[in-house]
């Protein structure tokens, strides 16, 4: 994108939205293009200023951030939609049910406790996230794949990993729910979020799908037929013990600026099921999850990717392409039945 990414930022709190406004100014590469203080104003002026990104608060006046999104999404699919959200319990399932109805991406609001913290904090989360919004049609061209199958083996893996980043909920509300109540095994999913996040993820996708989905908890047996996701801020392993393979969570160094990690999570999964691990690398931004291809690569198992069409962020995807660490390149639409095919339950 070679002109500044134009901003619409939306937000009721004189003072938060003057910081918001100040700290994208700051960039070169964004413009902020005007501000809104509700929903309702931000629809409108949406409409006209056709913006690239809107940064849009859940909770406004005369009309809320859900009410908004849905319109927006509607009036202006184009354009990507961030939400600022509170780190309570009700925030974080408010988000979900954002995410799961189109938006882009969410960046947590500060805390009183540490304002300026949580101030610097958003600006490491939205400024990447934002610049994340580049058109995808030369990609796209490049790394358009013909669905030439490959003879892969069916019926043989024993686990399957997944990771995910931006783009991550509406994703896996497309794939997971598809699953046959009898997948005959434990699926182990990365999706980079804060902690309470993970937790309502987990509970959305677990009230729609034919497979139990749960937020991991450290030192639980890992059964078939069970989704785990990983919460956020703790890394999430696999160890073998015994006849069992256990969840293992700890509070190592990020990886890739993340924790939870693909890498960390995906090279567990080579040291334990050797070649029958199959893992998917989905949507998202930055390379986490390339370092664990590799291993599983070097241990005998299947790398599935995201293809670009169907990606919200080509980033994850692209980075293990591009290392040739890929036996397949997929489309969104036919990622759960593909599942089924390769664990043999169709």
């Amino acid at each position: 994108m070679n002109r500044p990414i134009r901003v619409l930022v939306v937000e009721d709190s004189t003072i938060m939205r003057k910081l918001i406004t100040d700290l994208l100014k700051n960039d070169p590469e964004i413009e902020v293009i005007e501000t809104a203080k509700t929903g309702k104003e931000a629809v409108e002026k949406a409409k006209t200023l056709k913006p690239d990104v809107i940064t849009l608060d859940i909770e406004m006046p005369e009309m809320d951030g859900i009410t908004a999104l849905k319109i927006l999404r509607k009036e202006i699919p184009q354009a990507k939609i961030i939400m600022f959200s509170s780190l309570t319990q009700e925030g974080a399932k408010t988000t979900i049910e954002c995410l799961t109805l189109g938006a882009y991406d969410f960046v947590p609001k500060p805390s009183t406790k540490s304002f300026w913290e949580s101030i610097k904090k958003i600006e490491q989360d939205l400024i990447p996230k934002i610049k994340s919004v580049t058109p995808l049609e030369r990609i796209k061209s490049i790394y358009r794949t013909p669905y030439i199958i490959p003879k892969l083996q069916k019926g043989i893996y024993k686990v399957c990993g997944i990771g995910v980043s931006t783009g991550g909920p509406q994703t896996l509300l497309k794939i997971i729910p598809e699953l046959s109540p009898n997948f005959p095994a434990p699926i182990l999913i990365v999706q980079h979020m804060p902690p309470l996040f993970t937790k309502q993820l987990a509970e959305r996708l677990d009230s729609i799908s034919r497979i139990r989905v749960k937020e991991a908890e450290e030192g639980e047996i890992i059964k078939d037929g069970v989704a785990y996701i990983a919460p956020g801020d703790y890394h999430m392993e696999v160890k073998k013990e015994n006849a069992f393979v256990k969840i293992k969570l700890h509070q190592g160094p990020p990886r890739n600026f993340c924790r939870p990690s693909v890498d960390e999570l995906f090279e567990s999964l080579a040291e334990v099921y050797n070649g029958k691990t199959l893992v998917l690398i989905l949507t998202g931004m930055g390379s986490d999850g390339k370092e664990g291809a590799r291993k599983i690569k070097e241990k005998g198992g299947v790398v599935l990717a995201q293809d670009a069409e169907s990606s919200v962020v080509f980033g994850m995807p692209k980075a293990v392409i591009e290392e040739g660490l890929v036996d397949e390149v997929i489309n969104l639409s036919k990622i759960s039945e593909r599942l089924k095919e390769l664990f043999g339950c169709k």
